[in-house]
């Protein structure tokens, strides 16, 4: 008998980078199918722009996760509120837009029973992000390489019985200069939204998930779905939670490809009316 998805109130996920290899969204459309709630925060960076406009591939996965999401919103009215990220920057210049229950903006403040809480994707701190265009998109290059290395290695580990090992988490662990930047930007934000009188912020961009209070306020990363997949989900009783998939999958494990299950799921996806064009 199927497990019954976990509902939540809300669930903020960020940075998929859907159209990249190194994205997971096959485990974050398990995540999705699995849970359920009255909103659904999609945090920037969903699309990676960058790469796609690089040459980079659109897959079959890449489709059945933003088909999901509009099946959603098409079927049971799901409110949806996409932020605008770096990586899809270029939707900027459309903010804000609104249809039938999908908001995308710049940003919003979440209301919750211990306070209100700033939503933003966290770029607006990223000085080379924001300022230096070029050094972004080369920094991104070479991360996309380290991706590409650490997905070789990975395998190399796996015929080995080991398991999966972050070398740009181990990086960002032991730089100092990077353990700095990040400790740098989490204040800033969190200034950020106590400035625009919220008691926490909800954010992602530096893939680095966090729950984590300063002073009196609250600060929330959802991190990302290309190597720490994890999400933030608020219960219903406004308690935030910081959920990884690795913990999740032992409650909801994922099935194997090529089962009935998922031929149906093929059938029923395929049959379904359609919002976008084939092919989105």
């Amino acid at each position: 008998m199927k497990k019954p998805p976990l509902r939540f109130k809300t669930i903020f996920i960020s940075d998929v980078h859907l159209g990249t290899l190194n994205c997971k969204a096959k485990e974050c459309l398990h995540f999705l199918k699995n849970t359920r709630c009255d909103r659904l925060v999609l945090n920037g960076d969903i699309i990676d722009g960058w790469q796609l406009g690089r040459g980079s591939k659109w897959g079959k996965m890449d489709t059945k996760f933003v088909r999901y999401v509009l099946k959603r919103v098409e079927k049971h009215q799901q409110e949806v509120i996409y932020l605008r990220g770096n990586h899809d920057d270029i939707l900027s210049r459309f903010l804000p837009m609104e249809f039938s229950t999908v908001k995308i903006v710049e940003d919003y403040i979440h209301e919750n029973p211990n306070g209100r809480y700033l939503v933003l994707h966290g770029d607006v701190f990223d000085t080379i992000t924001k300022n230096f265009t070029f050094l972004a998109h080369l920094g991104d290059w070479g991360y996309k390489m380290l991706m590409s290395l650490n997905r070789w290695y990975n395998k190399y580990r796996s015929w080995r019985g080991k398991e999966y090992y972050s070398l740009s988490k181990a990086i960002k662990a032991k730089v100092k200069k990077a353990v700095s930047f990040i400790s740098d930007f989490e204040e800033k934000l969190a200034k950020l939204a106590a400035s625009r009188g919220c008691s926490g912020v909800i954010c992602g961009h530096i893939h680095t998930p966090a729950d984590k209070h300063f002073e009196n306020l609250h600060y929330l990363n959802s991190g990302d779905w290309v190597e720490s997949l994890s999400a933030i989900v608020e219960h219903q009783d406004g308690r935030f939670e910081l959920v990884h998939f690795k913990d999740f999958v032992l409650e909801y494990p994922m099935k194997e490809e090529g089962t009935l299950a998922e031929a149906e799921e093929e059938l029923e996806s395929a049959l379904s009316p359609k919002l976008f064009a084939e092919g989105f």
